[in-house]
């Protein structure tokens, strides 16, 4: 039956072409799981392997896999740990870039009393700030804007014939590489925060000069409000400040993902 539906393709190679699919589906799979936006609890998992089969199906035409006899064999196993370390470790580092703003936003929530204005995150499940949930859903709006997302896929198409299926050399270097993005994610949320963050505290010793001067004027009824107040103020005028800095953190990603899955 299947023979008639298809005339030109063989019974016998339809075990062939899925162990191919398989292969080819592994790396970006893998990278969908572990990528902020598409691994998020928002993408459903059926989603998810749709996604990853589509793009496999799309790529085994154009992609150099092994010999059949090798794929047969006990080396396949090698080679899915292979495909499936280099799709996480590329989708940790799009996720570890992308905290960048998760960290700024508590450090700002943190320092203008914010803190308790938490809410569960859709994305992750976990609770954190709404000044961070903010940040997050302007950086992933401005990723996608910018077409972030199909950079990163040309990356890692790209990356099937720099580091070829069963080829992979390196892995200690490589690793290296993706760590020093754990590293990025403190320094620049400092340098996102820090503006902001000497603003309120100006605010908060001229408030403590006041509340000094005026001890009728105590903290929670008149410098708590104004600290508010005024953090509205800083993030609504310092939105065109904030995106030149979302900027760079979408360009160092795809160079910190582009430098794992490239030429060393």
């Amino acid at each position: 039956m299947f023979s008639q539906m298809f005339p030109g393709f063989e019974i016998s190679n339809l075990y062939n072409y899925l162990l191919l699919l398989l292969v080819a589906s592994l790396r970006i799979g893998s990278f969908l799981v572990a990528s902020p936006f598409f691994g998020s609890r928002m993408i459903p998992l059926q989603i998810r392997i749709i996604l990853s089969i589509a793009l496999g199906f799309c790529l085994v035409g154009f992609i150099k896999f092994p010999e059949l006899e090798i794929l047969r064999g006990s080396y396949l196993i090698p080679i899915i740990f292979q495909e499936i370390f280099l799709g996480l470790v590329a989708g940790m580092i799009v996720t570890i870039c992308f905290s960048v703003v998760l960290l700024a936003g508590e450090l700002i929530a943190t320092t203008s009393g914010l803190a308790f204005a938490s809410q569960i995150d859709p994305a992750s499940g976990a609770q954190s700030p709404v000044i961070s949930q903010i940040f997050s859903l302007f950086l992933l709006l401005m990723f996608f804007s910018v077409n972030g997302h199909l950079m990163v896929f040309e990356i890692i198409i790209q990356s099937f014939e720099l580091i070829p299926i069963g080829a992979l050399n390196e892995t200690i270097e490589r690793l290296m590489v993706a760590l020093k993005s754990s590293e990025y994610i403190h320094k620049q949320a400092v340098l996102v925060a820090l503006p902001i963050v000497s603003i309120l505290l100006m605010l908060n010793v001229g408030i403590g000069f006041i509340t000094k001067s005026a001890p009728q004027l105590n903290l929670f009824s008149f410098g708590f409000p104004l600290t508010i107040l005024g953090t509205f103020f800083v993030l609504f005028f310092s939105v065109d400040a904030l995106q030149f800095a979302f900027k760079t953190i979408i360009q160092n990603t795809l160079e910190f993902v582009s430098a794992f899955l490239g030429e060393l």
